[in-house]
């Protein structure tokens, strides 16, 4: 099961790295972004098609959206310089409790 863990990390770390490039691209009209978006979300889907394997669609389509949600907002506000209210955090950290009880409680994080 860790291993399951592992590439879903993977696959949410390509997706946050897409995602960037995609602000970046300016809708496209730079190249070398955009091939990154591309190649981004080329290997988040390979690694979640793995991640799959062993874990159901819905546990780990949570996980992957969920962490990307919060690494994207973080990386908006550091690089990009977009300011999130409370409420804006407020519900990020609902969403991070939310992936902890899947992980720490549920029985469902399986086949």
């Amino acid at each position: 099961m860790p291993q399951a863990y592992f590439f879903l990390l993977i696959a949410v770390i390509a997706e946050t790295i897409g995602t960037t490039a995609l602000q970046a691209s300016q809708q496209f009209t730079r190249l070398w972004p955009s091939v990154i978006v591309v190649i981004g979300y080329g290997f988040a889907f390979y690694f979640m098609s793995i991640t799959l394997r062993h874990m159901p669609v819905g546990i780990v389509y949570a996980m992957w959206s969920g962490l990307g949600i919060v690494l994207i907002a973080l990386i908006g506000y550091l690089v990009f310089g977009q300011h999130l209210d409370w409420p804006a955090v407020l519900g990020l950290g609902m969403i991070i409790s939310g992936i902890l009880i899947i992980h720490l409680f549920s029985n469902s994080a399986s086949h």
